[in-house]
């Protein structure tokens, strides 16, 4: 059919008599119009449409279009006779409704005269061959039975593949006729209906259903199928209702405006959600969503730190000897190695990973992007394939039933840890290896792993976990993620994934996802994820109505102390800390903004109250102690630093702060044996080597001045950043009677 439909392209561009416009002006053409439409100037719209139908072949839209301007022309002259009609805002929205769908139509028939992408080439097939809808509805109600009947014939192998293929074929062209057909009449969605109440249909294929809906959606708006979609949200089968929850969620988002304009949707949409049921489930998917944003992140995170060091670290392990003593009475691991782990940094990579993967990221992108060629994903439909051990590419592999260690990686494929289009990619990968070489992976797991997952009742709860309303879901989002990431054809496609995923802040769904619970849901997943902004902006929306909240006021303070915003940051903090008095944190990130507006007078404050809840915190009197060197209260800070150097006698920053305090109250000595001890240590800075010049020159002593901040200058890579640090302390140099003129002259000695 693409290739009858390409040739039919070919033959009008040779007739000289036939002009067709080219894609870009179909579609600036379009987009003019509905510019209009979101302007409510219909009229005008109408005008710009008539004239794109001129090209259009099928007149049944120039009727559609001429029926609409005479019931808009009629309900213009009725107002301007003064005629008072209620019903008249529901008729320009009525109006308004058809000459958007009209000009959508336009558009699509328009491109299929001029486009031979694959959803163009579908549109085109459907406008000229209709499938029957129930006639494949009937030819896949009976398979199951086939299945049965064919299974107790002898010898079947044979019999049953041929059934398998013809299943599928049924499958695909029931999917290719949904996603190219851009607009159901009333009949062919009364057909539809028969799919979601048929007792017979495997939800399995369902899904390949819904999914092809989703994708027709996405080509072209149709209320209908928006309609049937809400409908199959509800439907008893949990596969079946998560698909049609992500791809009403998904279609919503992608029509904004369009959708508020239908009446019917939205109060449906209300009556679904009399419980607030179907707010919580578009809540939890529209987080799904969130995090699937994150994939590149993750996918980059995976190949450049986790996998790495999960592979350089197991190599170092396994040379430790790993495993188990030989007597039985002995059996316990070698407390060593658990040190080994754990020092190599592998056991953080690995809970690591299971957190990533526990909150529902995808940690397997980049594991099964390369696995994604070949004849099975080359059909477009595929991607969409709930996993089905009776797909025939399956099947061949298992048989039925799977023994030995194809029961093994059944149970893998069952489980809920990879999406559907992974599990096929890892179903073909090890039916490519040798069997000897499968084996040996799949034999890669300890006796007890092999154990435990063929045991049946953690059998159970791996299949219990599979079918979690939320890992259904989030398995199907990464299903669609790597269909608009990988796809060969991606590019013809729009692609769902790069739009701002503000579901809350749809029309149509207010009231619904905008409500304090689930709007702190999204805001507390982009702090989360260090979004700082949009969770500021969520958390500012819940600030009305959450006034008695300290952790909310703490949450904004935190995001604005982020986004440097320190002032900001400290109203809120202050909110928080009249709500919670003495809060440790809330009393210490005031600090921390009002240190850094270097407001060190107000930090202090804070810093001391903190103090008197844990007088022995490190952190608190650093920190104290700097604001005291800040305000050149050099003897109080030293009372703080001291503290630092009795509570621990290798703190780093208790012996910075006490050589420097030491060096500004002229206390030589106590300052050249703290920056003694500084020197000597790996964790010595550029500035220290610099700091201890001060101290040496400070005593005339030069030569060794000249030689430590020659060891300043080496440790700042050039001599330019040295200098900028030196030029700094000119004015302390002098308080130390050091002479101005020969400060230029130590730079180019210790040079």
């Amino acid at each position: 059919m693409e290739i009858r439909h390409n040739y039919t392209i070919f033959a009008q561009r040779l007739d000289p008599h036939y002009f067709i416009m080219d894609e870009r002006t179909i579609n600036e053409q379009h987009n003019s119009i509905i510019a209009l439409l979101k302007g409510k100037r219909l009229k005008e719209a109408q005008t710009q449409l008539a004239a794109m139908l001129d090209d259009c072949p099928d007149w049944t839209l120039h009727n559609r279009l001429e029926q609409v301007q005479t019931s808009y022309g009629y309900m213009l002259q009725y107002m301007k006779q003064g005629i008072d009609d209620p019903e008249r805002s529901k008729l320009y929205t009525r109006l308004l409704t058809e000459t958007w769908t009209i000009a959508d139509q336009v558009r699509l028939i328009l491109l299929d005269e001029t486009v031979s992408g694959y959803y163009q080439t579908l549109h085109y097939r459907n406008r000229h061959a209709a499938v029957r809808l129930d006639e494949c509805l009937h030819a896949l109600e009976t398979f199951q039975d086939d299945v049965a009947v064919c299974r107790l014939i002898a010898d079947n192998n044979q019999n049953l593949n041929h059934l398998l293929k013809r299943h599928e074929e049924t499958n695909l062209k029931l999917f290719q006729a949904i996603w190219g057909n851009s607009e159901w009449t009333v009949e062919e969605s009364g057909q539809m209906q028969a799919f979601l109440i048929s007792e017979l249909l495997r939800p399995i294929d369902l899904c390949l259903v819904v999914s092809a809906v989703t994708m027709s959606l996405q080509g072209c708006f149709d209320i209908r199928k928006c309609l049937w979609l809400l409908e199959a949200c509800q439907h008893k089968e949990t596969i079946v209702n998560q698909r049609a929850l992500t791809g009403l969620l998904l279609t919503l988002n992608t029509y904004p405006d369009r959708c508020q304009l239908y009446p019917e949707l939205q109060s449906r949409i209300s009556l679904a959600n009399e419980n607030g049921w179907l707010g919580k489930e578009l809540n939890r998917i529209s987080l799904q969503l969130l995090q699937s944003q994150e994939t590149e992140k993750i996918d980059k995170k995976m190949r450049e730190e986790i996998i790495p060091e999960m592979i350089k670290n197991v190599s170092m392990i396994k040379g430790m000897k790993l495993g188990l003593e030989e007597t039985a009475d002995e059996n316990d691991r070698n407390p060593d190695w658990e040190k080994a782990f754990e020092k190599s940094g592998l056991g953080d990579k690995i809970r690591e990973m299971n957190e990533m993967q526990m909150e529902g990221a995808d940690i397997y992108m980049s594991t099964f992007a390369q696995l994604k060629s070949g004849p099975f994903f080359g059909q477009l439909s595929n991607w969409f394939y709930p996993f089905d051990l009776l797909h025939s590419s399956v099947s061949a592999l298992f048989g039925s039933p799977a023994t030995g260690e194809n029961a093994i990686l059944n149970v893998i494929l069952q489980s809920g840890f990879f999406c559907n289009s992974d599990k096929y990619s890892l179903c073909f990968t090890m039916a490519q290896l040798p069997p000897s070489q499968r084996n040996l992976m799949l034999h890669q797991l300890t006796p007890q792993e092999l154990n435990d997952m063929m045991d049946n009742e953690q059998a159970k709860t791996m299949k219990q976990y599979a079918e979690r309303p939320e890992v259904i879901s989030n398995q199907y989002i990464h299903d669609l993620y790597r269909f608009f990431k990988l796809n060969q054809r991606r590019r013809e496609f729009n692609d769902p994934f790069k739009d701002d995923f503000a579901f809350y802040d749809l029309p149509i769904l207010k009231g619904i996802l905008d409500t304090s619970e689930l709007l702190g849901n999204i805001a507390d997943f982009h702090f989360r994820k260090e979004h700082y902004p949009e969770a500021l902006t969520l958390y500012r929306r819940l600030e009305a109505d959450n006034q008695t909240h300290a952790d909310l006021f703490q949450k904004i303070g935190y995001c604005l102390q982020k986004e440097k915003k320190y002032a900001e940051a400290i109203e809120a903090y202050r909110k928080a800390d009249i709500l919670k008095p003495d809060h440790l944190w809330t009393i210490r990130h005031l600090a921390t903004c009002y240190r850094q507006m270097h407001n060190f007078g107000m930090a202090l404050e804070y810093y001391r109250k903190a103090e008197t809840i844990q007088p022995e915190n490190a952190n608190i009197l650093f920190f104290a102690g700097s604001c005291h060197a800040e305000l050149e209260e050099y003897k109080d800070a030293l009372q703080y630093f001291f503290k630092m150097d009795f509570l621990d006698n290798h703190s780093i920053k208790a012996w910075r702060g006490i050589a420097w305090c030491s060096f500004m109250t002229e206390k030589y000595e106590q300052a050249e044996k703290y920056y003694q001890k500084l020197l000597q240590d790996e964790q010595v800075l550029a500035t220290d080597w610099l700091n201890a010049g001060h101290v040496a020159w400070g005593q005339h002593k030069t030569d060794v001045a000249a030689d430590r901040y020659g060891k300043a200058i080496a440790m700042c890579g050039s001599k330019s950043d040295f200098l900028d640090l030196f030029d700094k302390d000119r004015d302390i140099l002098v308080r130390h009677g050091i002479r101005e003129e020969d400060i230029p002259l130590m730079a180019d000695i210790a040079n």
